[in-house]
Formats: structure tokens, C-alpha cells, sequence
């Protein structure tokens, strides 16, 4: 660990694939998590862009029109409790050869303007065990009445509450050894 908290590897990563253009009035971040369940698993899980329903819980409702694609769009509804009830978005990028899904928020009743997030998914050993690095990083225009400070710790919880369901979900799979991808289950 170096004196910020990341690893050499984490900080390569993110170097590597997590790298937004921040101008003013602008907030990014980066958050890491750690999941006891094989890279395969977590991936086939991070990938569904048609289907993010099934480690998101704030969204209750995903419809993408067409072909999985490079700019496809996804209509996602998102669950009471939030101060937005959709959202409309643009996959920008799957690689699933270097596991990396990116996302832009191009609509939807909601203050995140000019979002855009990047996820990626790293092999790992944790306690001898095969395990999965996840990276999730964000860039947003900080909304009127608000601080960046207020902008990032939002984004950051919601994608932190995002990424323990998808550590959840994942090591429940893994612990019923469901190795599988979870497109075929």
C-alpha cells in the first residue's frame, strides 16, 4: 500500500483505464472493492448493460431497445427513495476481453449532468482464493446549489452501495459454486 491507500497494482489500473477529464465546475472519483468470487463471475455480472438490475438495487426496471451494442441506450427505472425516477443511458464501451463497461447518462429526471462512469474488473488472489479487483470511476458537473464535495460523497454512496451488492451477489454465486456465467443461469 502506498500513502494514499491504493496498491501499485490499484494505482496502474486506474492509470491504465480510469481516466476522465475533469474541468471546472466538474467532480470525479474512483472507488475500489475487493470480492471473494472468480473475475468470470463478477464479469458476467458487470457486463449485462441490459440488465444491471441484478446487482443494482436502486434500479427496479432496465429496457434497452435493439442490439447490445456500442451506443446502445437503456431506459432504467429507478426505485422510490432517490431523488430521480429514470434514467436514460449510452453504453460507451464493452471490452470483454480487458473487462471494462463504460457508461454515459445522456437523460432522465435526475441532476447528474454530463455523467459518465468506468468499471473494470481485474483477476486477483485474496486468501489463496481466486477474487475479483473491481474499479469504479465517475465524472459529473457539480449541480447548482451544490459543492463538489456534496456531488462526489452522492455519487460515491450510491456507486459504494452498488458495489457491495455486486460483492454480494457474486460471493453468494461463488459459494454455490455456480462458476458459470450468470447469463446462462
Amino acid at each position: 500500500m502506498n500513502a494514499n491507500g491504493y496498491s501499485v497494482m490499484e494505482k496502474e489500473y486506474i492509470r491504465k483505464h480510469h481516466i476522465h477529464e475533469v474541468k471546472e465546475n466538474r467532480c470525479s472519483s474512483f472507488l475500489v472493492k475487493h470480492i471473494r468470487a472468480p473475475v468470470h463471475l463478477v464479469w458476467s455480472l458487470v457486463r449485462r448493460f441490459d440488465q444491471p438490475q441484478k446487482y443494482k438495487p436502486f434500479i427496479s426496471r432496465c429496457i434497452v431497445q435493439g442490439d447490445l451494442e456500442i451506443g446502445s441506450l437503456r431506459e432504467v427505472d429507478v426505485k422510490s427513495g432517490l431523488p430521480a425516477t429514470t434514467s436514460t443511458e449510452r453504453l460507451e464501451l464493452l471490452d470483454d476481453e480487458e473487462h471494462i463497461l463504460s457508461v454515459r447518462i445522456v437523460g432522465g429526471d435526475h441532476r447528474l449532468r454530463n455523467y459518465s462512469s468506468i468499471i473494470s474488473v481485474h483477476p486477483e488472489v485474496i486468501d489463496g482464493r481466486p477474487g475479483t479487483l473491481v474499479i469504479e470511476s465517475f465524472v459529473v458537473d457539480v449541480p447548482e446549489g451544490n459543492t463538489k464535495d456534496e456531488t462526489c460523497y452522492f455519487v460515491e454512496a450510491l456507486i459504494k452501495c452498488n458495489l457491495k451488492s455486486l460483492a454480494d451477489v457474486s460471493e453468494r454465486l461463488a459459494v454455490q459454486d455456480r462458476t458459470e456465467p450468470i447469463d446462462q443461469v
